[in-house]
């Protein structure tokens, strides 16, 4: 199963040619028609840029302020050029303020609104393009609420929203915030201002560490809850278990769920008792009214199981979930929002960007963004990025801000949204982050670190069920099996723990090759995310270093299967092109192997990527009839990733859990008192181009 990407972003109307040619190219179900009309927009409506041109913009300089009549003046100075050009400023006071929008072809001065009640607070001024946001520039002048007090307006209105996506089930405390500090950080968020709606851009649940994937998720449901979440959408790893599942996790949670880009029959069952999935909802805080709409990615129909969007409908006919790629569940959805009485519209959606090594966007979350008629905000998910910008708007369209977060709850975007007279005037975004700031000028550093108390139960009751079935050694390794990096390695070429667990299903079943799904690979080994009560074993340093049942399943969350079956010389270089295709560099569906060589050139056009496939003799594997033993995973088999009619179901053989084929391998080591040694790159997987 599969799950994007990496780090950084960029809108998507900043493509160029090259970029808008690989979007095309993509072989999403149903998508080909909307990726050519949104390069068709994008060369409409940007000049080109050139690639390893891409920076974030410089500061402004110079900046002034003093208190208006209507506000507080604001007036700088823009700062030098960069690729891509200044799209606009975003002048702001920090939380509870009401940020403006000002358009770069604008005068460099603009009257900052103000609310009714609004905290002291400097104001500060940053340029935005289509790659982000410039580094702030504070005014020399600070204000206190006594002094915004007489310039306020009960005309203008501040909501606070809060987002993240991708969290994974990582709510114990480590690498990320876990339940204890989400659950206090928004808490500390409402009380600076209590005009805060909370969302999330999906998965929440699925490819997540045993704390959550051996209770069900319901952990992570717990969280959310505790988080006082309004609504969230659907990921592709919601679908990661059964319908049943999936309904048994809408009933468990508190908030609303919203999805506009399913196929409406199928919203009759996403639903638990009285809880029942829409397409928006409507949330009031503050005087205003929010409507909020979600969509999930296509890609989900190939990045989960076969079956798991199978429901029956209330005829009893079988029906299979599908998923509209494009905007127009969306858009209709946001028109029905403001129709029940919306004031402004929250999209969410579960859609990320990735970038390649030249810095060039080729994303999808910015070309939807640009689609999407009449939201104030859009929040993207799936690629594990951190972004943010804003799509200027016109004088009849307002302008709209980007967010996405990594994944695992390490971050969340904390964001401003003001209205003037009911009409969204500007937004200003930040990502509150656990640890250091990453190469974006919007992250911030947490600075509410104290625990919650009810949350740090939550965790501690299912960590204590836990620690007695997990905390098991099962050997030692040299070192760390790595894993991660942009994109993730085992997501774009050779990977120590691919060849190591291929190579154990290889000697295991006897097979002359071994295929594996790089997005099977879910953590490093010792895993980040499981954290063993027992503080005896020896987890870091320079090895040997203790590995338990629990570090497995966090290797490894999925319950996958393995299968043998046969292939043709054919349909194996087949399969190999649908690994090194899709949205390379980054896909899940990487083929990491064992038993063979292959060398792929991503410059070529997708389809006639792979240049040679040979044994590891060298021996030459031809697109042929021939036939071949091979190993896979059963989520391959039968289509998982895109691997849909290159291996042979009928003649496959189910022969037990890929869990139980790594454990056995680090025990039989231990028994026989051996340190299981990292291994290494071997060269059976080479990129040329």
């Amino acid at each position: 199963m599969s799950l994007p990407k990496k780090h950084v972003s960029e809108i998507a109307y900043c493509l160029d040619e090259a970029m808008k040619q690989t979007l095309i190219s993509r072989k999403f179900t149903g998508f080909g028609a909307l990726a050519t009309a949104i390069a068709l927009l994008v060369s409409l409506l940007i000049p080109t840029a050139q690639a390893n041109t891409f920076s974030l913009p410089n500061a402004p300089t110079n900046v002034t302020s003093y208190l208006g009549a209507k506000g507080v003046v604001v007036r700088w100075t823009p700062g030098a050029d960069v690729a891509p050009g200044v799209t606009g400023y975003v002048v702001s006071a920090g939380a509870g303020s009401c940020p403006i929008f000002v358009p770069a072809k604008n005068s460099n001065v603009v009257t900052m609104p103000v609310v009714t009640g609004q905290p002291a607070g400097t104001p500060v001024v940053r340029a935005v393009n289509a790659y982000g946001f410039s580094k702030p520039a504070a005014s020399k002048k600070s204000y206190t609420a006594a002094e915004l007090a007489t310039v306020a307006s009960s005309n203008n209105k501040a909501v606070q929203v809060l987002q993240l996506s991708d969290l994974h089930g990582a709510i114990e405390v480590g690498g990320s915030f876990g339940a204890p500090l989400l659950v206090s950080n928004w808490d500390a968020d409402r009380k600076a201002n209590a005009a805060t709606v909370a969302f999330t851009s999906g998965d929440n649940i699925g490819a997540a560490p045993p704390i959550s994937t051996e209770f069900e998720e319901l952990p992570t449901i717990e969280t959310l809850n505790a988080m006082k979440l309004d609504a969230g959408a659907f990921g592709n790893h919601e679908h990661d278990r059964n319908l049943a599942h999936l309904q048994k996790v809408i009933g468990a949670s508190d908030f609303q769920w919203v999805v506009s880009n399913y196929n409406p029959d199928s919203l009759a069952v996403l639903k638990s008792g009285t809880k029942q999935t829409k397409t928006f909802t409507i949330i009031e805080r503050g005087g205003v009214k929010i409507g909020v709409v979600g969509a999930n990615t296509p890609e989900t129909i190939e990045q989960v199981f076969p079956g798991n969007l199978d429901y029956t409908d209330a005829s009893g006919a079988k029906k299979t979930i599908t998923i509209n790629p494009g905007v127009t569940g969306i858009n209709q959805a946001i028109v029905d929002a403001k129709a029940a009485g919306a004031d402004m519209v929250i999209a969410l959606l579960h859609q990320g960007w990735q970038e390649n090594a030249d810095g060039v966007s080729k994303g999808i979350l910015n070309a939807m963004a640009t689609q999407i008629k009449g939201a104030a905000a859009v929040y993207g998910g799936h690629s594990h990025q951190s972004f943010a910008s804003v799509i200027p708007g016109s004088p009849r369209v307002a302008p709209v801000v980007i967010g996405q977060t990594r994944n695992s709850g390490v971050e969340y975007t904390r964001t401003q949204i003001c209205m003037r007279y009911g009409k969204v005037v500007g937004q200003s975004i930040e990502h509150v982050l656990k640890a250091a700031a990453p190469t974006i000028n919007t992250g911030i550093v947490s600075t509410v670190t104290t625990q919650d108390v009810a949350a740090a139960a939550l965790v501690k009751k299912y960590k204590d069920q836990l620690s007695a079935k997990l905390d098991i050694k099962i050997g030692q390794v040299s070192g760390v099996f790595p894993r991660g990096g942009t994109p993730a390695v085992e997501r774009s070429g050779e990977t120590p723990m691919g060849n190591y667990i291929a190579d154990l299903m290889r000697a295991k079943y006897k097979t002359d090759f071994v295929i594996q799904n790089g997005g099977g690979i879910r953590d490093t080994f010792p895993a980040k995310t499981y954290i063993p009560a027992n503080t005896a074993l020896v987890r870091t340093g320079s090895g040997p270093l203790d590995v338990t049942l629990g570090d497995a399943l966090a290797v490894f969350p999925f319950g996958n299967q393995i299968a043998t079956t046969v292939v043709t010389g054919e349909n194996l270089w087949k399969a190999l092109e649908n690994g090194v295709g899709g949205n390379f560099p980054g896909d899940g569906r990487f083929p990491q192997v064992s038993g063979l060589k292959y060398s792929f050139d991503a410059s070529k056009p997708i389809g006639s990527r792979i240049v040679e496939v040979t044994k590891l003799d060298g021996t030459a594997v031809a697109k042929d009839s021939k036939e071949y033993t091979l190993a896979t995973l059963d989520f391959l088999i039968y289509g998982g990733d895109g691997y849909v009619n290159v291996f042979s179901p009928a003649q496959a053989k189910v022969k037990g859990a890929l869990l139980d084929v790594f454990v056995d391998a680090l025990k039989a080591d231990m028994a026989a008192g051996k340190v299981t040694q990292v291994p290494v790159a071997d060269g059976r997987i080479k990129k040329v181009g």
